[in-house]
């Protein structure tokens, strides 16, 4: 389900997490539910092209599987970070299963319209969507930290490696005993998760707090990714691949319905392309020894825009998987180092939802592109349509000149090392906003070094809670100056004390070196007016 100048370590042996029980389970359960998903994505995709011939509505498959994460991502990643991720798991595990068996009647009794497939995929998708951002948070919860890393490695190799059965396997059974049996699979595939999670017994942290609310948790993940530009540059760089990329997922069912009138060839393709993931997936940890990030994406994404341009042109299904196996390698290479350096930028309290930013991005670039291809097919051709794809995302490899990855951080753990304040009375959670004042006294030679030190506090006073900020010298006393913050309430600036990390010292030593005396913090509540009477 979800990698840098040699930026982050590669673990020696990416297999230590598999002794830990429960990510065992859960991992052996997740693939058995990936290959459920894409035997069902193939048999829809298939069963469309049996329903209708356009190349609008058979795209519209892909987007009726992408649009739910572009419209829940946000949601689904504050919801994540709120309620008990547990119960969230199970309760859109139940849901797609409901659905998955509606889909199973449907097709069983030749119910089974192009729309109410449609409307049935993306019902499906709806649960995946609510379930994805909480899923990939959760990992920090199943292994210890020095085991993070592997783990997260093998769970792309498990969705990689079932990315390479569950087609070709769906594609045999769809040839063998019809659509309905696979859809049939896919319904029982969702079992084993909800077993699994449904005997875990998490631990869920306890906090003094007040739970955030869905509006303000939701602000807080757009605020942060507004004052993270690594993340920005990140999302950037992703959405423009993603969007060009989404033109071979949308168009393929086509393809295979012309290069091989079996739904075994269009399992095949599928299937060459998950073995190729499977191997870009092993070969990415090597690749990341030697090369940069940047070179590593840059050559998959070459790679990339040439099968593109292969599927467009070349008309032998065995030539198409040879394409298609290196088009799956490829894939996996730059998607694995866009997951990796996204779980690198957010630290635990905003996880989901930085997640969740990142699935909408990734899905609305998928769902937009989708659509946009389907109807450049049907209006021109499959190969201009395709050819295009492979120019444009051949394209995207100028991004790097402006737009350049961003390293993940190797300290966002929490640094509350603030002072907890003397007050008459503490104030109640909601009280606010909160006025938060503190006092410099700079060597007034040093004034203008201290000035672009402490400007460069702005973004992480904003990502972290605060609505204004500013700094200000004193008029009268040369050297005295005085950085001015204003949060929303008093809750929400309690949390800012645990949303500081390590990565935040450096900024607030190289602010500090240039002060003189102790640093003043004071705290003001806003006083409203009493009522009368």
């Amino acid at each position: 389900m979800v990698e840098s100048k040699n930026s982050s370590p590669v673990p020696s042996s990416p297999w230590r997490p598999l002794r830990i029980p429960l990510f065992r389970d859960l991992l052996i359960a997740d693939f058995v539910s990936d290959v459920g998903a894409f035997m069902q994505s193939v048999g829809a995709a298939w069963l469309m092209t049996s329903l209708s011939s356009s190349p609008l509505q058979i795209a519209l498959i892909q987007t009726a599987s992408a649009l739910p994460f572009f419209i829940l991502a946000l949601p689904a990643g504050s919801i994540g970070d709120i309620v008990d991720r547990r119960k969230l798991i199970l309760g859109t595990e139940f849901w797609m299963l409901a659905m998955a068996g509606i889909l199973v009647v449907a097709t069983f009794t030749h119910f089974v319209s192009p729309w109410l497939l449609l409307l049935l995929t993306f019902a499906l998708s709806i649960g995946d969507a609510l379930e994805s951002p909480a899923w990939r948070a959760i990992f920090p919860e199943l292994v210890p930290k020095e085991d993070l890393s592997p783990a997260l490695a093998l769970n792309g190799i498990e969705f990689n490696l079932a990315r390479a059965v569950g087609p070709a396997l769906g594609g045999m059974i769809i040839a063998v005993a019809g659509v309905t049996a696979a859809f049939l699979l896919n319904f029982a595939s969702f079992l084993g998760v909800i077993i699994v999670i449904a005997r875990w017994k998490r631990h869920v942290p306890k906090s003094k707090l007040p739970v955030e609310t869905f509006t303000g948790a939701t602000s807080a993940a757009i605020r942060y990714v507004r004052y993270s530009p690594g993340i920005r540059r990140l999302l950037l760089r992703s959405a423009c691949v993603i969007f060009f990329s989404s033109a071979f997922w949308a168009l393929l069912p086509a393809v295979a319905k012309n290069v091989s009138h079996s739904s075994l060839g269009y399992g095949l393709l599928l299937g060459f392309f998950g073995t190729g993931a499977v191997l870009g997936a092993v070969v990415l940890q090597r690749l990341r020894k030697i090369y940069s990030v940047e070179d590593v994406v840059a050559v998959a994404t070459a790679v990339f825009a040439c099968v593109l341009a292969a599927t467009a042109l070349v008309p032998q299904l065995w030539i198409l998987c040879f394409f298609s196996f290196f088009g799956g390698a490829a894939w996996t290479i730059f998607m694995s180092v866009f997951n990796t350096l996204i779980q690198g930028l957010a630290p635990d309290w905003v996880r989901a939802r930085v997640l969740a930013v990142y699935l909408f991005v990734f899905q609305g670039s998928m769902t937009v592109g989708s659509v946009l291809w389907g109807a450049s097919a049907e209006h021109t051709s499959l190969e201009k349509a395709l050819l295009a794809s492979g120019f444009g995302i051949a394209a995207c490899l100028l991004l790097r000149l402006k737009f350049p990855l961003p390293e993940p951080s190797a300290a966002l753990d929490v640094w509350n090392h603030w002072p907890k304040p003397m007050m008459f009375a503490e104030p109640e959670p909601d009280e606010g906003p909160v006025l938060v004042t503190i006092e410099y006294k700079v060597d007034p030679d040093k004034a203008k070094e201290f000035l672009e030190a402490i400007h460069k506090y702005q973004r992480i006073r904003r990502r972290d809670g605060a609505t204004r900020w500013g700094v200000y010298y004193d008029a009268e006393f040369p050297g005295q100056y005085l950085e001015t913050f204003l949060v929303d309430s008093w809750a929400e600036h309690q949390r800012q004390h645990d949303r500081f990390t390590l990565a935040d010292r450096t900024i607030e030593n190289q602010v500090l070196n240039y002060t003189l005396d102790p640093i003043r913090i004071r705290h003001f509540i806003y006083a409203r007016k009493p009522p009368h009477g």
